[in-house]
Formats: C-alpha cells, sequence, structure tokens
C-alpha cells in the first residue's frame, strides 16, 4: 500500500478524519469551500485516497478504514526502513545530531522504552 499522500491528498484526507463519517454530498460540499474543488475533483481525489486504503465510499457514506494515528504510525515505519535500514537508533542518532532534545523530550523516550520492556 502507497503511504504517502501528495499535499491536497493530506489536506483531504484530514478534512475526511476530521468530519468522518459523512455524506459523500457533504464531502463535496466541504470540498468546495475548503478547496475550490469542483465535484468531479472531489470523487477523484477520494478515489485515490480509497485505493490507498485509507477511506471507503459506501453507499454514498465516506468512512475511514484506518485513523489518522495508524496512518502516521506506518508512514513513520516505512520512513525509518527506507531511509536507515529500520534502525530506530540509527534515526534517532542522526535527528539528534543536529537538534538537541530538551529534557521533557528524552524523559518521554525514556518512559516510552520503560514501557516497552514491560
Amino acid at each position: 500500500m502507497e503511504r504517502k499522500l501528495g499535499v491536497m491528498e493530506e489536506r483531504l484526507a484530514q478534512l475526511i478524519w476530521d468530519h468522518a463519517p459523512l455524506p459523500s454530498g457533504q464531502l463535496v460540499t466541504l470540498c468546495s469551500d475548503a478547496f475550490q474543488w469542483k465535484k468531479s475533483t472531489t470523487y477523484t481525489m477520494l478515489r485515490r485516497l480509497c485505493q490507498q486504503g485509507l477511506f471507503e465510499n459506501l453507499d454514498g457514506q465516506v468512512r475511514p478504514l484506518m485513523s489518522r494515528k495508524d496512518f502516521l504510525a506506518l508512514q513513520s515505519q516505512d520512513f525509518v526502513k527506507e531511509t536507515f535500514g529500520g534502525s530506530l537508533p540509527h534515526f534517532l542518532a542522526a535527528f539528534t545530531s543536529r537538534t538537541k532534545l530538551s529534557s521533557e523530550e528524552i524523559e518521554s523516550l525514556e518512559q516510552m522504552i520503560r514501557q516497552w520492556k514491560e
């Protein structure tokens, strides 16, 4: 499954997550107001998101098949896998080589690690 969204696909996905479930006609209205899209553009973009397994448009109702949180988690996993060979330590080393973590961020990471160990 493709988990990379273009800018407008991301905006449409966020709009759906914010209002779902919703009738497809209401989505057309929301997209017209937010993006100045025609009906055909809305349905084309929605079809792309449905093909990616994020949403379904069934009987005129648009529903998420995946939460935004789950989608972002999968995107993060893909990024670490593609860019750092799946190594979270390599990702963190690269990230922190130019950006210092705050005490709160370090504590948060340590807390997550403790929870994962349990």
